[in-house]
Parts: structure tokens; sequence; C-alpha cells
């Protein structure tokens, strides 16, 4: 009887940090750029008041990528407390930050830039902030080895329908301009 062939593992999904001032929380927008304003979703008395702007169909449109959600925050355990259950997310993993200043001397990038690649151990990831800049993308260029889409939302209108078409691409493993900055 011939032994049975072991299944190599599947290769672990994808990561997908994820950060809440911008993406999910839209600011800075201008009259001009909403004439209307910004749409408010359940209003709650007490509440901050920015949490209204969370569009509660972000959440099933995230859990729909095929990748492991994480928050990349400074919101930090509150993400799960505050912004998940209004989105329809579960409770994710938050990563946890270094004390260190805005800007990271040693390379000129962004705080969260090396504490992402350090978290994502070679696994390829996206990075979904308002503040990615060209420098971290080089930088993580030169120190993952594994594939890596940083994708910078315009805090002005949060997540789009073409941001998550990118994201999906992406993740599904077809081809992207490495500087996608909608």
């Amino acid at each position: 009887m011939p032994s049975p062939t072991r299944r190599p593992a599947p290769a672990p999904l994808p990561v997908l940090f994820l950060d809440i001032d911008g993406p999910l929380i839209p600011f800075g927008a201008t009259s001009r750029d909403l004439p209307d304003g910004y749409p408010t979703y359940g209003a709650r008395p007490g509440a901050n008041p920015l949490l209204a702007r969370h569009d509660p169909a972000l959440g099933a449109r995230l859990l729909a990528l095929p990748c492991e959600l994480v928050w990349a925050t400074t919101w930090m355990a509150d993400a799960n407390a505050w912004v998940a259950p209004r989105i329809g997310l579960p409770e994710l993993p938050v990563v946890a930050w270094p004390d260190l200043s805005e800007e990271d001397p040693r390379a000129r990038t962004h705080w969260k830039t090396r504490p992402l690649v350090e978290y994502a151990a070679g696994r390829p990831f996206v990075w979904v902030d308002d503040e990615i800049a060209p420098v971290d993308r080089t930088w993580v260029r030169a120190h993952h080895p594994g594939r890596a889409l940083l994708h910078r939302v315009d805090p002005r209108f949060g997540l789009t329908p073409a941001d998550f078409t990118a994201l999906a691409t992406w993740l599904r493993g077809h081809a992207l301009p490495r500087e996608v900055t909608p």
C-alpha cells in the first residue's frame, strides 16, 4: 500500500496592517471636497463624534479580503473596543509600538515602518495608512524579503472603492505598480 502523500502546509495569508485615523475615520476635507460634509452613521451621545464617520460597510469589505487583518494604529487596544464593533470586525491583533519619535531618525522613515516589517517577519504584507511616504517604500524594499504594498489612503476621503480594488488585486497576487499611491 503506498504511503499517503503529505501536502505542504498552505502559505500563511498576507498581513494587512490597518491604521484608523485617515483610512477608517476620514478627516481634513474642505467644503469644496465635501459640500455636504462627512456622512455620519449612528452618532452616539457621549461618544467621540469622529466615530460616527465609520462606515459600517467597511468591516465586511475588509473581512472579504484574503489577508490577516492587524491593527496598526495609535488607538492600540481601543481599536478593538471602539472601532471594531462599529464596523463589524472581530477582535484583531494589535501591533505594539516601541517608544520612538514621529520620524525614525535612523532611516528617516515613519515611526511605524520598522515595527511593521518586524511584525511581518518575512510574510507578504499590505500597510494601509495616510502617512506613508516614498522613503518608507524604499526602506521596506531594501529590508523586507517578502512582497509588500504600502498603500497610502487620502485622509480626506478614507478608504474608497478604488482603494479596495487595489488592495484586493494585490492580495490576490496580481501585479500592480510598486508605487500605488491613490
